[in-house]
Parts: structure tokens; C-alpha cells; sequence
């Protein structure tokens, strides 16, 4: 290990890793260079999948050129293995490589097969429950499959179909909406802040259900995510069962982070009242920060949802499979979130979309390397700020 800790190594797939696991943050925001340098230190670094050309100029060229959706897709799969393969190389060899893939989007199994053939080590899927992830990487057995879940219910039901199967997931991500950032694992904003989404019911559920499956504890490690900010938390949780933490802010605002500068510090620089949950566009609730262009939105929000009518995709890319916008579905967000998260990754303080979770960060609003915040949450160890 590259760095000590005071806490049981992960292990995943026969690899023994630190554990923390970053969380995988789009559109761009946690690619090969934030995932790289997580792994190089010991631990999970992970790529998210959605629209990677954004990082890769020569490739927005070519779509900027056609608006077709094959085409589109088609770039987006070239810059996913360019940005698994860079990060692999940062990492050398150390830690785990892995790829965050929205169940909710419409290319969904391109990306997990393209994850696999780039040589990712593992899949991690939320946004949805990724009941044929086995047979999708059925021809990479050493890929590790790690789905994200909220509640006990949906781990139990992904547990007995994939049981059905001769699979178990290799670790499973135990998000909590009632702090996390971006899209929550909850059905309506009024259950968003339900008491069993809080991580001792969930954590004490899923090991009971372990039990009664005949499934063993250190089978499947499991990964508390959502609003973990510090070293005493990660305590707490390992006491309750879980086996690693997953940190999605705390790492997007770190140097290494894959964002623009301003990006960074709108999250940084966020207070308690400038975070918002709401309806997203996928038909889930989010979180994010109270920016312009948020601000803007939700005040006609009410009249958008009213005038919801299904419509061709803005952009040309359907990169949902289902689109509150192009769908015309009332009930969910009325903006397009690809253009809105791509303002955001470059930082446009005016048209972006901030995911961002709830609470406050490690290091407040400074901006630090990714080494200081995993030694942080690893020995409690904080460094000298200015």
C-alpha cells in the first residue's frame, strides 16, 4: 500500500485496497486524471461514463460537425477508453481502476462492454437497478461488478436475481439520499429524507439479509456513499458493518479533480442554504447547488412541468432512456442536463448545473490534493491550511 491506515484494507477481486472509493461524477468531472491519481495512491479511482468527448477536442469536433446520434455515441465510447487507458497509466498498476455507468442511460450496455474491453477493473452501475449486468460481462470474469442501491429492498432483489444467475456482485455501493450529490436512489423528493435511507437501518438490513441467504459477510464488502465528510464518520460506519467509504465532492474539488477551477470552488464556496434538491430531467431527484442558472429554472419550473409535451432532443444525442424534456413527462425536469453539467464541467458560474452534496466538506473551501484528503479520512490527519 501506498498509504497507511488505521482501518481493515478493502479487498475486491483477491485486491487488497486502501478503503476509499471515489464516486463517479459526470458530465467529466471525476475522468482519467482524478480516477489515476486515486488509484496510484492505493485506492478506487472511478471514471464516470457519460459524455467523455468533452474532454477530448479533436473528438467534440467531429460532433460538433453532426448531430446524429450514432456519431455521438459512437465518439463517446473513443474518449471512454482513451480516458480508462490515461488512467491507468497515472495509476501504475496500484489500486483499482473502475467506471461509473448510469443504468438510466440509453447506452448504457455500450458503455459497460467498452469499460470491460478498455480494460477497466471494475463496473460500478446506479441510477437504476442493473439486473443484467452479469450477462453483459459475461466474457470479463475479472471485471469486478459493483451495483449502487439505497435500500435494503432493492439489494435484496438484485441479490436473489443475480443468486439465480451463479453471481454475486463483488462489493455493492450503499448511497444514502439524504446528503449525496447529483442523482438520489429515491423515488419522489418527499422520500428523499425518509428515515430508513440513513445508514444504520440499511447497513443492519443488508447483513441481516446476508444471513438469510447464506451469503457471508466478507463476501460482499460493502461501501457507505453519501455526505461522508470526515475521519470520525468513517469510524462510525465501519462499526455498523461497512467495509469502505465512497467520497464523491470531497474529491471533486480537490487539484487533481478534472473540472475547471471554478467549478471546484462553486462547490467548495457552497453554504448549507445554497444547496437544493430537485426534480432532475432522468426523473430522479437531485442535489445541487443554487447557482443563476438553477435559480432561473426552479422559479418557472411549476409552468414547464404544466407545458411538458414530448419533443426531438435538443441536442440530438437521447442520452437518457428517459428524458423528462423529450418525453414531455410532467413530473420530472424540463431542461436539457447534458448542456447544462457541460457549462458546469468548464466552468460557467451562469449556465451551470453543481451537483453537490449536502454537507460541509473536509478541508472547508480550500482546494487540496487528492494525497491530503485520502490521509485525512484514512488517520485523521489534517494538513497545515493557509
Amino acid at each position: 500500500m501506498v498509504l497507511e491506515t488505521v482501518f481493515p484494507l478493502l479487498k475486491v477481486k483477491d485486491k487488497l485496497l486502501l478503503p476509499i472509493v471515489q464516486g463517479g461524477m459526470g458530465i467529466g468531472i471525476s475522468a482519467h486524471r482524478l480516477a489515476g491519481n486515486v488509484a496510484r495512491l492505493g485506492a478506487v479511482g472511478t471514471i464516470s461514463s457519460v459524455d467523455l468527448r468533452r474532454h477530448h477536442a479533436d473528438l467534440m469536433v467531429q460532433t460538433n460537425r453532426s448531430r446524429e446520434k450514432e456519431v455521438i455515441n459512437a465518439v463517446n465510447l473513443v474518449a471512454l477508453d482513451r480516458e480508462i487507458r490515461a488512467a491507468k497509466e497515472i495509476s501504475c498498476g496500484r489500486g483499482m481502476i473502475a467506471v461509473n455507468v448510469m443504468r438510466a442511460v440509453a447506452d448504457y450496455s455500450s458503455y459497460v462492454r467498452q469499460s470491460c474491453e478498455s480494460g477497466a477493473d471494475a463496473v460500478v452501475v446506479g441510477a437504476g437497478l442493473p439486473l443484467d449486468l452479469p450477462e453483459l460481462t459475461s466474457d470479463h470474469p475479472d471485471v469486478a461488478l459493483i451495483p449502487i442501491l439505497s435500500d435494503a429492498r432493492g439489494i435484496a432483489l438484485l441479490l436473489k436475481k443475480w443468486m439465480r444467475k451463479n453471481r454475486l456482485p463483488d462489493a455493492i455501493v450503499i448511497e444514502s439520499p439524504l446528503h449525496a450529490a447529483g442523482h438520489l436512489g429515491a423515488a419522489r423528493l418527499e422520500d428523499v429524507n425518509d428515515a430508513n435511507y440513513a445508514f444504520p437501518v440499511v447497513l443492519e438490513a443488508t447483513l441481516e439479509l446476508f444471513r438469510q441467504l447464506g451469503i457471508e459477510r466478507e463476501r460482499i464488502p460493502l461501501i457507505a456513499a453519501g455526505g461522508i465528510h470526515s475521519h470520525e464518520q468513517m469510524h462510525t460506519l465501519f462499526a455498523l458493518g461497512a467495509s469502505a467509504v465512497q467520497l464523491g465532492t470531497p474529491f471533486a474539488v480537490t487539484q487533481e479533480g478534472d473540472a475547471h477551477p471554478n467549478f471546484k470552488q462553486v462547490l467548495a464556496d457552497a453554504r448549507p442554504e445554497d444547496i437544493v434538491t430537485f426534480m432532475s430531467v432522468a426523473g430522479l431527484p437531485a442535489r445541487a447547488v443554487r447557482t443563476p442558472w438553477l435559480v432561473n429554472y426552479l422559479d418557472k419550473e411549476e409552468k414547464l412541468q404544466k407545458k411538458a409535451k414530448a419533443r426531438q432532443c435538443t441536442v440530438g444525442f437521447d442520452c437518457l432512456q428517459q428524458c423528462g424534456l423529450r418525453d414531455g413527462i410532467g413530473k420530472a425536469g424540463q431542461f436539457c442536463i447534458d448542456t447544462q453539467l457541460a457549462f458546469a464541467l468548464n466552468g460557467d458560474i451562469k449556465r451551470g448545473l453543481f451537483f453537490r452534496g449536502s454537507e460541509s466538506l473536509p478541508f472547508g473551501s480550500a482546494i487540496r490534493p487528492v494525497r491530503e484528503l485520502i490521509e485525512y479520512f484514512l488517520t485523521g490527519a489534517r494538513p497545515v491550511l493557509p
